[in-house]
């Protein structure tokens, strides 16, 4: 009879088979109410799951991870049970759960409202509140199609059919909804509650556009209702600061059908890539890279060595000239090699770092676009560090440092360290993944980093480090990275000689602090809310004029903050002093000058910051000198 021996170590025996609602229970009251399902030899089970032999037990809660997929995962499946109360002819197809919520896909003969994703809402509280029991049961693979078809779920059955024959299915039933799911869930409705519907989209069905157009029903659960409340708080927060949006008043971008995917950049949004880029450059020559530059189009057979078209085809753009087929480069990587391998190199050469702002093209869908952040046009501080073995640990030590100051420069102090590891498809041998990977690990070490691991997560040719930055308000994004490449140098014949005179291929690092250059400028201005830090504010003082008396000692002060290197506006329109004083501060510029009669006489300015705050009059020398304060970065 089973021995179930708990986190703390402890052992509970029992004499019996015994669920893992009764383990909970035995364990006490306390917990048997709270439980939401359990982990039996780390997997994640169903409280009804019965444990016949010795095993591993934790119980899991709303206050654990596991526990807040359960209850999403469980809310989707609330979703589909109202949909299917309120709408009896839609069909639902899948439900998954995703960051922070769920959403489920459904077929229906019209457009959902949002009236009726209102009523929707209100009957998944009713069934919540109803306290519904759900329960798991098997079914053959075969039996299980003609169950859904019958019940007129054409999707279920489809999705059904590309399963294995042999298989038995689980399914989950609650009062009148049951579904084809792999679970588990929670052991009744009652225990979900803190949840909001929150946006309709399109969805093509198995995301194929060759594929009929189904209805998308987003939502977000959580353990409790404070934490409901806190992210939806950071929603609307979010939509604030939606880069788009701020991007169309501040006038910094576009994006328009004729070139789905590419950014057309305006004068100030330009000023913002040109100030990036600059500082980033200087970065590259603080830390001893070469600034080079490979072409956009390339020959496929090169994409065919490195392994790109084996691995990455699919999201490529090809072109053809005569009868010669070409890709638009996705990644910069081989051409850098085509650069290192283009002279003999000593070991005394190594480590040879390169850097570009590369253009890169990717065939995104249509459907993951999202303004600059999700782009197929984009531009990367790219680089990659040709090395030895016994080099890499020193180097990616000094990446995370150049890293961890970059960040903290743009304004970014809370910084989250992972490493993706090795992918079920990929090149090379588990030896040189297992070098690569512990590797990272010392370099970490080194550094004094905590980390997570990510198992599965890293590109099929190397493991790679991942900077995760934390926003104003709380949003994790994954921007820069360092991989360990042991393969892409073999397969595209790079080499070097070693102190024995014999011919050795090195290691490759991939880098990038920045990553995208559209989608890291698209995170800065959600981060700061278009108030961007004085430094690369695209325009950093506006000066304006109270009537046409003082146009010209605006102009003189203008043209002085310009020779001293400053982005500087004047303002001379006919309109009155508090009106431009509005606009220019929604337009989120530092610093607003203000000159009348006194001021031109005294050859003085009247400062206020966009924060509204009175700076009072000072000279031009005294305002110079309290601009040369503003916090610039070392590297700018």
């Amino acid at each position: 009879m089973p021995v179930i021996t708990l986190p703390d170590g402890s052992e509970r025996r029992f004499d019996h088979p015994v669920t893992v609602g009764e383990v909970a229970a035995d364990i006490g009251a306390g917990l048997a109410k709270a439980a939401l399902a359990g982990r039996v030899d780390d997997r994640l089970v169903d409280l009804s799951h019965t444990i016949e032999s010795d095993a591993r037990v934790a119980i899991v809660t709303s206050r654990d991870e596991d526990g807040l997929e359960v209850i999403r995962h469980s809310t989707a499946h609330l979703l589909g049970q109202a949909v299917k109360e309120l709408f009896p002819e839609a069909q639902v197809t899948i439900g998954p759960v995703v960051d922070n919520g769920f959403y489920y896909d459904f077929a229906y003969s019209r457009s959902f409202t949002p009236e009726d994703v209102a009523a929707i809402e209100a009957r998944m509280h009713e069934l919540a509140a109803q306290d519904i029991p759900v329960t798991r049961s098997e079914m053959p693979r075969d039996e299980a199609i003609s169950f859904f078809r019958n019940m007129g779920e054409e999707y279920k059955a489809q999705i059904i059919e590309d399963i294995p024959a042999d298989e038995v299915l689980s399914l989950y039933e609650q009062g009148s909804f049951i579904d084809l799911c792999r679970g588990p869930h929670v052991p009744s409705t009652g225990k979900l509650g803190a949840f909001k519907l929150t946006k309709l989209a399109g969805a093509y069905w198995r995301g194929d556009a060759n594929n009929e157009m189904l209805q998308r029903i987003y939502g977000t659960a959580w353990a409790d209702k404070k934490a409901l409340k806190a992210y939806l708080h950071q929603l609307e927060e979010a939509e604030k600061r939606d880069h788009r949006r701020i991007g169309k008043q501040l006038d910094l971008f576009h994006i328009q059908e004729e070139a789905p995917g590419m950014v057309f950049w305006h004068a100030k949004g330009w000023s913002i890539w040109n100030t990036v880029e600059q500082y980033m450059r200087r970065v590259y020559v603080e830390c001893g890279y070469q600034e080079v530059r490979s072409p956009q189009v390339v020959d496929v057979s090169l994409w065919k060595r490195s392994g790109h078209w084996e691995n990455y085809q699919e999201h490529m753009f090809f072109t053809e000239s005569e009868k010669r087929e070409y890709a638009l480069k996705p990644m910069n990587c081989p051409g850098h090699v085509q650069i290192f391998n283009h002279a003999l190199r000593s070991y005394r050469d190594l480590p040879l770092r390169y850097g570009e702002f590369g253009a890169c093209h990717r065939n995104e869908t249509s459907g993951a676009l999202h303004g600059i952040m999700r782009v197929r046009g984009f531009t990367q501080d790219d680089g990659h560090i040709f090395c030895t073995e016994a080099q890499i640990e020193e180097e990616v030590a000094a990446f995370h440092e150049q890293a961890m100051k970059v960040y903290a420069d743009f304004g970014f102090d809370d910084v989250a360290v992972k490493i993706a590891l090795r992918p079920d498809v990929r090149l090379g041998s588990d030896e040189d993944w297992d070098k690569a990977e512990d590797t990272l690990r010392n370099a970490l070490r080194r550094c004094g980093v905590e980390w997570e691991e990510l198992p599965g997560e890293g590109a099929f040719y190397s493991p790679k480090v991942e900077y995760h930055l934390k926003d104003a308000i709380g949003r994790a994004w994954q921007v820069g990275t360092i991989q360990a490449d042991y393969h892409m140098p073999l397969k595209l014949d790079a080499e070097y000689v070693d102190e024995h005179s014999e011919r050795k291929a090195p290691v490759m690092l991939h880098r990038a602090i920045l990553g995208s250059l559209e989608r890291f400028i698209g995170i800065l201005i959600e981060h700061h809310e278009g108030r961007f830090p004085f430094w690369l504010a695209p325009i950093q003082i506006s000066v304006m004029n109270i009537t046409d008396r003082q146009a010209a000692y605006a102009e003189e002060v203008r043209e002085i903050l310009r020779k001293q290197g400053l982005r500087a506006v004047s303002d001379l329109r006919n309109e009155k002093i508090g009106f431009k004083i509005r606009e220019h501060t929604l337009q989120r510029i530092p610093f607003l000058l203000v000159v009348g009669d006194r001021e031109a006489e005294d050859r003085t300015v009247a400062v206020r910051t966009r924060a509204g705050e009175d700076l009072g009059s000072m000279s031009l020398e005294t305002l110079l000198m309290r601009l040369s304060e503003e916090p610039v970065p070392s590297a700018f």
